[in-house]
């Protein structure tokens, strides 16, 4: 590979991590994200072995039978059809796509359905271009479009099951953070759900992740986790902001 081509690969790289989330899949800090990425290794483990069989196989072939070791006007045996084989490289690949899909299916099953046990509830709509997160007790974080990233997080407590409902005011929007969860979409007059369960104090990056319009590149996310205590700090500090002083009695 060229220099400048090396050069253009580290270019890309870096740029995927300038308002945006790292190309390399983060370590999760939530169980449905360690599910998630359980799945993408197991898939990724398996295709890798069918993808090295294959080539092995195909080097094999054009090693031992290459035309240099064969005398000359040789002609291989032509082989017409054959059905044994033909079953095989058919139902092998069937029953490894099919069990990839039920066991991706069971996972997300469990990852993407309303749960009855949360510990709080949080609202998340999506607009063009940003999002709102409505605690349900008059506190909404609002995350507006920036490129570099630098919005107000989206506040959670540590060792708490939160319910996430996802919904949208005016086109598909897909809530994505790499380490907490998968894709949720955010459909107008339709709720998704998921749910997180934090058991770190950070800082953690995502962004939309369906393509919404001239802003999409700019509506990015940041979740926090903070101890209870700190958490119950910030959501004093936010309903009083979010509460007008009243006024002194004439």
């Amino acid at each position: 590979m060229s220099i400048a081509g090396l050069s253009a690969l580290a270019f890309v790289s870096s740029a995927c991590d300038v308002g945006g989330i790292s190309p390399i899949f983060p370590e999760p800090v939530s169980p449905n994200g360690r599910a998630i990425y359980d799945t993408y290794i197991g898939i990724s483990i398996l295709g890798v072995i069918v993808f090295v069989g294959v080539e092995a196989a195909l080097l094999w072939v054009a090693i031992r039978y290459r035309r240099t070791r064969q005398p000359a006007g040789y002609l291989p045996p032509q082989v017409h059809g054959h059905t044994g084989l033909e079953i095989t490289w058919t139902v092998i690949p069937l029953v490894i796509v099919l069990a990839i899909a039920a066991y991706s299916f069971v996972e997300l099953q469990q990852n993407f359905q309303p749960i009855s046990n949360q510990q709080m509830t949080v609202i998340i709509s999506g607009h063009q271009f940003g999002w709102n997160y409505d605690y349900g007790n008059g506190v909404v974080v609002h995350q507006e479009q920036n490129i570099d990233g630098k919005v107000e997080p989206f506040v959670v407590p540590t060792h708490t099951l939160v319910k996430l409902q996802f919904r949208a005011v005016d086109v598909i929007h897909s809530w994505w953070v790499p380490a907490i969860s998968g894709k949720t979409d955010a459909v107008p007059g339709y709720d998704n759900f998921s749910w997180l369960k934090i058991d770190r104090v950070g800082q953690w990056r995502g962004e939309c992740a369906e393509l919404c319009g001239t802003g999409h590149a700019a509506m990015q996310i940041i979740v926090q986790a903070m101890d209870q205590s700190d958490f119950d700090a910030w959501m004093a500090r936010q309903k009083a902001s979010a509460s007008p002083s009243a006024s002194p009695s004439p």
